[in-house]
């Protein structure tokens, strides 16, 4: 039997077999099962999608809208989506050429990085960051090389700090922001001094930008509206976050042609097209949504502004978010710096849940990440059983 059981395993490609499983998923596991659970944990809107295009869907589902797409995906998406960029952000892209509508913000990611690597070629990923940024790199083809960031800088990049890391294998620089899970996002002058890091030693990056319109106290600026960076960025977004469309799964990329054009190839091969009638509903939601995103953005604010207030209340140590809808909060010295064990034992004692620091890499250690998409009566009684479990 264990000579069937080894043989098995072996079938397996090694650089599938050594990823670990998602450290948010893991963690999560042990939620399943459990009853009255006050979850601050995935990190997804508690608004539904909003009224306007829920109808358009389902109008669009009963008109029979349902056939396949272009590849690129819909043109009519893609100049909405170019027409709603420029204003908002000074970035223009070609709907033709330089973009392609993509299985949400994570197709996106795992398509550029697969469309520029060589094996062995490395990408720097700033951490702490999204679980999946590491693991997409090595699926790749790619060698990661992590850089961590730290609260006392407010999670920005310390750039006499990153240059030793660039070899002649450096290839990308993987950012996202306003970031999940720190909340931390680029002042004008950090952009300037990433967009001169950038050309001087001729990097892409992957701009993971998704929380963008979750920005709160200053305007998101674009790194590829910035002068001489067009070439050098490839923006991902989608419509997840700002819009409440987790579960529609519709995301792009815009990029270079050459970049696109590749990225598409393999698209093409794997997916074929994002959902069509995602896609319809994605481009109502352009027409329509500006007056709930910016509802659903002030509700975020007072949120982030209530459990950063409580966590640090309570001894924990969390800088108020910048954008996006986590906090990310340091333990309290009078408890174990082990995040994981924290949050096991919190959720055991109080039905808690929060994400352990360490799943967004080994720089989250000590940390955890509380999202406060839910409701102010969760949040409160959230903290309230913290308190509860720190002997407050």
């Amino acid at each position: 039997m264990s000579q069937t059981l080894k043989s098995q395993s072996s079938r397996i490609a090694t650089h599938v077999r050594d990823i670990p499983p998602s450290g948010i998923r893991r963690f999560f596991d042990l939620v399943i099962g459990m009853d009255d659970i006050i979850s601050l944990g995935v990190g997804e809107p508690d608004f539904l999608t909003p009224l306007s295009v829920r109808k358009e869907a389902s109008a669009l589902i009963d008109s029979g809208r349902t056939s396949y797409t272009s590849n690129h995906g819909l043109m009519e998406l893609r100049r909405e989506i170019a027409a709603w960029l420029a204003p908002r952000y000074d970035v223009h892209y070609d709907p033709a050429t330089e973009m392609l509508i993509t299985i949400g913000a994570s197709e996106a990611i795992d398509l550029a990085l697969r469309a520029l690597l060589n094996p062995g070629d490395e990408v720097i990923v700033v951490q702490p960051c999204y679980v999946s940024y590491a693991p997409t790199v090595v699926l790749a083809g790619g060698k990661p090389i992590l850089f961590p960031v730290r609260q006392e800088d407010g999670f920005r990049i310390n750039f006499d700090e990153l240059r030793p890391l660039i070899t002649p294998r450096t290839k990308a620089l993987m950012v996202n922001y306003p970031s999940n899970p720190t909340g931390a996002t680029f002042t004008g002058d950090d952009l300037q001094k990433l967009a001169a890091f950038v050309r001087e030693y001729d990097l892409m990056v992957l701009s993971d930008e998704i929380y963008a319109e979750l920005t709160y106290d200053s305007r998101h600026v674009s790194l590829a509206a910035v002068e001489g960076m067009k070439e050098h960025v490839i923006l991902l977004s989608g419509f997840s976050k700002a819009f409440a469309m987790t579960g529609w799964r519709i995301g792009y990329a815009c990029a270079p042609p050459e970049i696109i054009a590749a990225m598409v190839k393999i698209h093409q091969y794997t997916i074929l097209c994002a959902p069509t009638i995602s896609q319809y509903a994605a481009i109502e939601a352009l027409h329509s949504c500006d007056p709930d995103i910016a509802r659903m953005r002030e509700e975020y604010d007072k949120r982030r502004r209530f459990i950063v207030k409580g966590l640090n209340e309570l001894g924990f140590h969390a800088l108020l978010p910048e954008g996006a809808f986590y906090a990310f909060a340091k333990l309290p010295t009078s408890v174990p710096n082990n995040c994981e064990e924290f949050a096991s034992n919190l959720l055991t004692s109080e039905k808690v849940a929060v994400v352990p620091g360490s799943a967004f890499g080994e720089s989250g250690n000590g940390y955890i990440r509380a999202c406060y998409a839910v409701s102010m009566e969760k949040l409160d009684l959230a903290l309230q059983g913290m308190a509860r479990f720190l002997g407050k």
